[in-house]
């Protein structure tokens, strides 16, 4: 049985978008695909083109790099949607001078406020090296306090490394 919320992450290009992509597709539910990518130069255009490509016509896609709370609440009861993803979300927040700490209270709530199953996926940027510079270390602690955040309100959580799932939280869906 698909759990009503889940959470993936991992390291860049470990393979957690195309896990969740599979999950999605295999809900047989309407499918929605929350983006929040911002295109800043032609390496990140490949990649968003990379996604795309992946996804079928069967997804319903909704371009939404800062505000996810009104794509959210008009999401109704057996659909499910895929935000793809909180590191790009947290990051255009950091870049906009947003208040991050008002911007992840949001997102939970309306994560909470959902009607449809959702998965959330992330990356986990905490394993590597202290940054050197101030911006890069205040948006790594950012983003591993939302992951925490996403994690407990997730159902299932799974970190997907080299492309295969680990499950850390729940049930494997």
């Amino acid at each position: 049985m698909l759990p009503r919320t889940t959470f993936a992450l991992g390291g860049a290009a470990s393979g957690k978008s195309e896990w969740a992509e599979a999950l999605v597709n295999s809900s047989g539910m309407s499918k929605t695909y929350l983006a929040t990518g911002r295109i800043w130069d032609d390496e990140v255009q490949e990649r968003v083109n990379k996604h795309q490509a992946r996804r079928d016509a069967g997804w319903r896609t909704v371009e939404c790099p800062l505000d996810l709370t009104e794509p959210l609440a008009k999401l109704p009861a057996g659909e499910i949607v895929l935000i793809d993803c909180a590191t790009m979300w947290l990051s255009n927040h950091l870049m906009e001078g947003s208040d991050l700490e008002a911007a992840q209270a949001q997102l939970l709530q309306a994560l909470r406020g959902c009607a449809a199953h959702w998965v959330v996926v992330s990356n986990e940027v905490g394993q590597g090296i202290v940054p050197e510079n101030a911006m890069a270390r205040q948006f790594r602690e950012a983003q591993g306090r939302l992951n925490i955040a996403l994690a407990a309100e997730a159902e299932t959580v799974v970190q997907v490394v080299v492309g295969l799932p680990q499950l850390l939280k729940g049930k494997m869906p």
